[in-house]
């Protein structure tokens, strides 16, 4: 039998893996009878980890949330997936660079030195496009509040400050009454954060900067969701930044990343936040093929929601990258009204 010690690791590696486990499945895995896996299951109890006991015929057990986060066990992939991300979150602009800093270095810290030597091989430098306008910074707590508000469908009310700075205009920015609205999807646009609401006093659709809200508490009341015009966020988003302008080939698809790490290498998109680790990309480009390749950078599970366009760009470039990784290469032929959106193409 092996030691305690290496027994609730083993023990705490398992609960990790699924969610429910019955006792004698745990027993037989840790091959240690069912009295000692109760008495492991109550020593990781007082380690601070929240397991449950599961009723029905077998028996069993859950890693179940809790109050607070007590240590967490992590597999070498897992690990250095997690320092990779939390160095690209200190470049999302989202207001949690510092606190992304100080978790990467703790994570760091406690890495066997295999793992270490592999994460430092990877810097990340953010280096901004050329622009007139800076990316400004949003306090995580504001995002948090937004996309709470969103989730809930519950009316907000929040402080929103001018675009020109205080004495510009004819309004005093101090006795602006607090805007009410009803938020419906937040969503970043050319590395800046907006809210996509409904304004209650003015009955229209709005958008605000994320940076420029200042929420109140409490929120209001439920609401039913409204249609946004032109069918969706993405098409509304567009519209209003872009008017009729836009690339011949449009597509849209779910990418299981944050929004966050998205919309850093999306400037000319739309990307919704769907969760934590899910977001809606609304993409263009000048041809299918390029438009699923853009895509296709980003390191994910992708499903697509349309065009069939897309859908077969993506299947035209699978064929293609499998034929790169054999020896006999097979030609393959697409329609050019496929391949380039329709437009002449160019000699």
């Amino acid at each position: 039998m092996p030691k305690t010690s290496a027994r609730l690791l083993a023990l705490l590696s398992l609960l990790q893996a699924r969610r429910d486990w019955p006792g004698a499945l745990l027993a037989e895995r840790l091959d240690i009878s069912p009295r000692t896996v109760r008495r492991d299951v109550d020593r990781l109890r007082e380690l601070g980890y929240p397991i449950v006991a599961v009723k029905g015929p077998d028996g069993g057990y859950r890693l179940d949330a809790g109050t607070e986060l007590p240590p967490l066990l992590f597999d070498d992939d897992q690990a250095v997936a997690l320092a990779i991300a939390l160095q690209i979150a200190t470049t999302t602009g989202a207001g949690i660079e510092e606190a992304a800093a100080r978790a990467l270095n703790t994570v760091r810290q406690v890495m066997p030195a295999r793992l270490r030597r592999r994460i430092d091989t990877l810097q990340v430098t953010a280096v901004e496009r050329s622009a007139t306008r800076p990316n400004p910074q949003v306090d995580s707590s504001v995002l948090m509040t937004l996309s709470t508000a969103v989730h809930v469908r519950e009316v907000l009310r929040f402080d929103y400050t001018p675009a020109s700075p205080p004495g510009a205009g004819d309004d005093d920015p101090a006795a602006t009454p607090p805007r009410r609205v009803q938020p419906h999807h937040l969503v970043t646009w050319g590395g800046r954060w907006y809210l996509v609401a409904w304004d209650l006093d003015r009955d229209d659709w709005r958008t605000f900067r994320a940076d420029r809200i200042t929420p109140r508490t409490p929120t209001g009341p439920r609401f039913t969701p409204r249609e946004l015009p032109g069918g969706n966020v993405a098409a509304f988003v567009t519209s209003k930044f872009q008017g009729s302008v836009g690339w011949p080939c449009r597509g849209e698809v779910i990418l299981d990343l944050p929004a966050a790490v998205v919309s850093c290498y999306t400037r000319d998109g739309v990307v919704e936040e769907l969760g934590p680790d899910r977001c809606r990309l609304v993409l263009g480009s000048w041809s299918w093929p390029g438009l699923a390749a853009t895509i296709g950078r980003f390191d994910a599970d992708i499903e697509v929601i349309g065009p069939t366009e897309l859908k077969a760009a993506f299947a035209h470039l699978a064929r293609r990258y499998a034929n790169a990784a054999t020896d006999g290469p097979t030609t393959l032929t697409t329609p050019p009204s496929s391949r380039f959106g329709g437009l002449p193409r160019a000699e």
